[in-house]
């Protein structure tokens, strides 16, 4: 006798519906491996912009503080640096063309090289308008020994008549150089007032700090630092506007000015002071020593040293990060960024940064030596 296999409904619908369970497991499970992947939030937006002096730009992201990308200036010795108040445009001023280059911070394209003037230093950018710095005089150098005359004197022995150097203001939306302000020879850091009616510069060669009004150049004022030091570099004006501050870096000293430009009084630095800034709120001052090779911090209101944070050689300019948690020092004879603590007042990382970094400002803007929020 055959045995032929029944089976009942129930069984077969019971079947069935494990055989189901079963492939929606395994269609369930790889969906929830990637879900994470799904949900993880973008990268961060913001960056440093570094220049280097042999070289280009590099771009820090911020997240991981490591470069990740390199921008081509399309011209030689890049210094100072600015972003526009959107983040998509960076200026860069590059000595040897007397120019300034603009780049889409997108693409790293050069959109643009315009004509400044000789040896272009610094770059502060305000809306729609850059305003670069030069030094068509430039005489540099190291200090000068005691009992010896500066180089910039012994340059008037031989009756050498110093340039008066300009500051270009460049119209961004017509991408072209509009007008200059006549200010003192080796024009170095610009500042702006308070207020916003006037900017206020350090001339090296002349040792003067001088005000003049935005809009038509004139000169406001003019503050002379040689009894006090010679060579005024950095110039940085404090949150709140009622104080400014330039460095001396021949004096080791930086000079404090109250909010109409009247001398207060001089604050002792280590050896080579050039940028300067207060932190957002104010509390406290910091100074990079060049030749001390550290990044001084200084009480605002008693100015009183807090704390020496060793660093490494040559470092001029620096920012803070957008968040106020971490200063980047740029050390152009270390090929390197120095990441700090902004709070412990301790280095925690070096980004390699080679070819001599100069400058550095970020995006989202920040409080820095070149620029402020």
């Amino acid at each position: 006798m055959k045995f032929t296999p029944t089976f009942s409904r129930t069984r077969i619908s019971l079947v069935l519906l494990a055989l189901m369970a079963g492939i929606n497991g395994c269609s369930k499970e790889p969906t929830n491996e990637v879900q994470p992947i799904a949900e993880e939030k973008p990268a961060t937006n913001s960056v440093a912009y570094v220049t280097r002096q042999d070289a280009g730009v590099s771009v820090i992201d911020l997240a991981t503080m490591q470069v990740i990308k390199e921008f081509d200036v399309k011209a030689v010795s890049p210094r100072g640096l600015g972003v526009t108040d959107d983040g998509k445009k960076l200026i860069v001023a590059t000595r040897e063309n007397e120019s300034i280059s603009v780049i889409d911070t997108s693409t790293g394209e050069v959109l643009q090289q315009i004509p400044v003037g000789k040896n272009p230093e610094f770059v502060r950018i305000s809306g729609n308008y850059a305003y670069i710095s030069s030094e068509p005089s430039a005489v540099g150098g190291p200090p000068p020994k005691p009992g010896q005359k500066p180089a910039e004197e012994e340059d008037d022995d031989d009756d050498e008549e110093k340039i008066p150097a300009k500051i270009a203001v460049v119209d961004l939306t017509k991408g072209e150089k509009v007008r200059e302000i006549t200010g003192g020879p080796e024009t170095e850091g610009i500042e702006f007032s308070a207020d916003g009616k006037n900017l206020v510069i350090t001339n090296e060669a002349d040792n003067t700090v001088t005000v003049h009004n935005i809009e038509d150049g004139s000169l406001v004022k003019t503050i002379h630092t040689h009894e006090h030091g010679d060579r005024p570099r950095g110039i940085k004006v404090s949150p709140d506007g009622n104080t400014y501050l330039a460095t001396l870096e021949y004096g080791n000293k930086f000079m404090v000015l109250d909010k109409d430009f009247n001398f207060v009084r001089t604050v002792d630095t280590g050896e080579t002071p050039y940028g300067i800034a207060y932190d957002t709120k104010g509390e406290r001052i910091f100074v990079a020593t060049n030749k001390q090779k550290a990044l001084q911090v200084f009480d605002a209101k008693t100015y009183e040293k807090v704390k020496d944070i060793p660093t490494g050689n040559r470092c001029w300019h620096f920012t803070f990060t957008p968040d106020d948690k971490q200063i980047l020092l740029a050390c152009g004879k270390s090929d390197a960024v120095f990441v700090i603590d902004a709070e412990k007042l301790e280095v925690t990382k070096q980004i390699e940064v080679k070819d001599m970094p100069w400058g550095i400002v970020t995006y989202p803007k920040s409080m820095g030596s070149l620029d402020k929020k």
